[in-house]
């Protein structure tokens, strides 16, 4: 394979740009960020805004009262030396200032210390330069859950603690059965947007957690090859239609020592979401989702009895249901609070009281809610980040409680990421789009217009790479009426008159959008590196994929992979209509849900593609887990034809292209089972395929072997398609 070293000659006046390398395509994403402020945030209740310096030694501001110009605000010697006034100085090393804060008043910060013995979560003040409070844990815990009065819980294996805020340890649970595991936040398979397995009630003083019972799940070997003799390690794995985990709800009172389990009922396969304390801590709320994944009921339950109060509201679906929200309650107001769902079409926000009635409909046309952000100071208006442009672009939406009355606060076509200033007046701005590389302004509330320009980053690839020309394009999905979003990224020093060989680059599945209208196009460095190597790489979103609403995605249940493919193949024909393209040399490349569309076109389209390299295909989705593959597909039992249809195993014997699988040993979410099987398959079918595996690595290949993947990948192609 073609290797390209970087380097820059100058004769002259004139610099010749480079290639990428091979390296670049997984350290280019840090050499040729743009310019840009780390970590930016409003500093609370002020008109300034802090982030952090291009050396990380100093926590940097830009104040309106000075002309946005700017100065330093504390320094790593600053906030070194307050950190050894409270803590031992063996206990903790500074190598940078902290990049993760939060804000909690104009002078106060929260931020998080790892040190030897303990974990610490520090106030700083940084007028007076000194740490005010610390809450500290033990360095074993994992997943810390910091409470307002300063308790803290944490995991210790499968079991909570709590460090009260005076010293104290708590053993809230003591379970030496490793099937049972409490408050983590990987339960249901993180599936559900479960991010958390604990939460704490607004005053501290009860903790509530997720208790996972999978001792009813049977074990499932990952083989260790590193040790002497091989061994195993076993994970709980349950697959669609299979027997999966029992969850229940627990709360924990710290002053009684009491634990109530929330009277969520039956059947013990149900799962529970969107855990949400009732700001007094009276009430306690959770969906409970039924097995089919198709019947919500989002539930009001008493926090000290664990009783069930009432049902506020359900959602069923023909299809499926997917919470992926928590409660966000209006600030002051513990009667109302905000609820997102997809139910009506999009990703949307709704106000309800504690009841369960609704107050009003605070969704804004086709727009899919992507970020909820904050509050204004009255609690009257809240602000989110929200999709536009056909799901190409993002923009910040302010949208008015009482009167659901929402108004677009940026413009510019592209990707934002913005907040409002606490007063209310000001909008920090930042975006990119295929053309702007990051510019980040300071934009009037009331006009829409920028201020003052705090950044405008210049290409960074000028006179050091030359990047190939891409372009974003709109096509029809396969029913004719839906419109696609796709990326054609054209070779280096393209001509119209030759004929180029094609990657496309697929993904597919839910909760993925590859193709969006920010700086690259969304396209990684080995999409620039392959066209640099003489490729046309393409890449489709077809119906499925994110951002577009719950229709768009809809049209895949129960049939993964058929619509899907539908899709891709409109785009092979918008490649086909091109002069330029080689329709004998295409080829297709794509990881996880991507292996398994790559897998399928060059079974199912056999006479379209000839080569295709798979990482961590799904091959049969019976050998997939129990949350996500019931959603799509149902259980193989009620499914047996979508399953049969969506199978790959009976498929290899149409294989007729070079197809390379790679997988990682220890994958814990596509389990290698699934490739296996399918190398079995083309055995016995006679077939030739590829097989490389990546024996200390899971679902994704990371770190430097990153680097030796596309090295693989691309002279797979080389090789097999580009000659």
């Amino acid at each position: 394979m073609k290797k390209y070293v970087f380097s820059l000659l100058i004769i002259g006046n004139i610099a010749f740009a480079q290639k990428l390398t091979i390296e670049e395509t997984v350290t280019g994403g840090r050499k040729y960020a743009p310019t840009t402020q780390v970590a930016q945030q409003w500093r609370k209740n002020t008109k300034s805004i802090t982030y952090i310096s291009a050396d990380y030694a100093n926590l940097l501001e830009k104040s309106a009262s000075n002309g946005w110009k700017e100065t330093t605000l504390a320094t790593k010697a600053d906030f070194e030396n307050a950190l050894k006034s409270k803590i031992s100085s063996d206990e903790f090393t500074i190598k940078t200032f902290p990049t993760v804060i939060e804000w909690k008043t104009a002078n106060t910060f929260e931020t998080q210390v790892n040190g030897k013995k303990n974990n610490y979560k520090v106030t700083y003040d940084v007028t007076a330069k000194q740490i005010t409070n610390v809450i500290s844990y033990a360095t074993e815990g994992e997943q810390a859950k910091f409470a307002s009065n300063g308790n803290v819980a944490w995991l210790k294996e499968n079991n909570i603690r709590i460090t009260t805020a005076s010293g104290n340890t708590i053993d809230v649970t003591t379970d030496t059965d490793k099937g049972i595991v409490s408050g983590s936040d990987y339960v249901h398979r993180q599936e559900f947007g479960i991010k958390d397995g604990m939460w704490w009630n607004e005053a501290g003083t009860q903790l509530a957690y997720y208790r996972k019972d999978e001792t009813m799940v049977a074990d499932y070997p990952l083989t260790n090859w590193n040790e002497r003799e091989a061994v195993n390690k076993n994970i709980k794995y349950p697959m669609a239609g299979m027997t999966s985990e029992n969850v229940t709800l627990v709360v924990f009172d710290i002053a009684s020592g009491k634990k109530v389990t929330i009277q969520t009922g039956e059947p013990k396969e149900q799962y529970l979401t969107m855990v949400s304390w009732e700001p007094t801590g009276k009430y306690i709320f959770t969906g409970v989702l039924n097995p089919g994944q198709n019947h919500l009921k989002f539930n009001k339950y008493d926090a000290q009895t664990g009783a069930f109060i009432k049902t506020l509201f359900e959602e069923k679906a023909s299809t499926w249901v997917e919470p992926q929200h928590a409660l966000t309650f209006v600030p002051n107001n513990p009667s109302q609070f905000i609820y997102q769902t997809d139910f009506n079409g999009f990703n949307q926000m709704y106000l309800y009281n504690t009841d369960g009635k609704l107050l009003k409909n605070l969704g804004f046309g086709d727009v899919v809610v992507k970020d909820l952000l904050d509050f204004n100071n009255s609690a009257s208006k809240i602000n989110y980040i929200g999709t536009a442009n056909n799901g190409l672009d993002r923009q910040l939406y302010q949208v008015d409680l009482k009167s659901g009355k929402t108004i677009q606060l940026t413009s510019v076509s592209g990707t934002h990421t913005a907040s409002v200033s606490s007063d209310g007046t000001m909008i920090l701005d930042q975006y990119s789009n295929i053309t702007t590389p990051n510019e980040i302004s300071i934009l009037n509330i009331k006009t829409k217009m920028a201020n003052t320009t705090l950044v405008k980053a210049d290409n960074p690839f000028t006179g050091k790479i030359d990047m190939p020309k891409m372009e974003l394009v709109r096509l029809t999905s396969a029913d004719g009426k839906t419109p696609l979003n796709g990326r054609i990224i054209y070779p280096a020093n393209f001509d119209a008159s030759k004929k180029y060989p094609v990657m496309i680059y697929v993904y597919g599945g839910s909760h993925a959008q590859l193709v969006t209208n920010k700086w690259l196009g969304g396209a990684g460095y080995f999409d620039y590196y392959m066209a640099q190597q003489g490729y046309v790489v393409f890449t489709l979103d077809n119906r499925g994929s994110d951002a577009r609403g719950k229709k768009f995605c809809d049209v895949t249940h129960r049939q993964l992979g058929v619509n899907e493919m539908a899709d891709q193949m409109k785009g092979v024909e918008f490649l086909k209509s091109k002069s330029f393209v080689d329709q004998d040399k295409i080829g297709v490349f794509g990881w996880s849900f991507g292996g398994f569309m790559t897998t399928s076109l060059m079974t199912k389209q056999a006479d379209t593609f000839k080569v295709g390299v798979a990482g961590g295909p799904v091959i049969d989705w019976k050998y997939y887990e129990i949350m996500y593959g019931e959603r799509y597909m149902d259980t193989p039992q009620e499914n047996p034809e979508g399953y049969a249809k969506a199978s790959l195993l009976d498929k290899a014997k149409n294989l007729k292209g070079r197809l390379l699988i790679i997988h990682g040993a220890q994958d814990p979410v596509v389990v290698q089972q699934n490739s296996m099987n399918f190398i079995e398959s083309c055995i016995k079918a006679g077939k030739q395929v590829d097989y490389f595996l990546y024996p200390n690595h899971e679902h994704n290949v990371s770190g430097k072997d990153r680097i030796h993947m596309y090295a693989k990948i691309a002279d797979y192609f080389d090789v097999h398609l580009k000659k």
